[in-house]
């Protein structure tokens, strides 16, 4: 655990280890998100993985769901 002071207007500064850990470079976006009173620090580049990997084998990018969806109603419709 790395403790830090907060400064005039809420301000820290990230550490170097978490700087590292994380390859953030000055100018870029830092995105935080609060679960259970605890604040978490991500980017948008970990965020857009974590949401890849949710998607991750629910059907490859040539599937439409749409179209299959149509085709089943369609074979509804036909049995009605």
């Amino acid at each position: 655990m790395i403790s830090m002071k907060m400064s005039n207007g809420g301000r820290v500064v990230i550490p170097l280890e978490i700087r590292q850990a994380m390859s953030l470079n000055e100018g870029d976006t830092v995105l935080w998100e609060m679960k259970d009173g605890a604040a978490f620090l991500t980017t948008r580049e970990q965020q857009l993985r974590q949401v890849q990997a949710l998607f991750k084998g629910m059907g490859s990018p040539a599937e439409c769901w749409s179209d299959e969806l149509i085709n089943e109603r369609r074979t509804e419709a036909t049995r009605e």
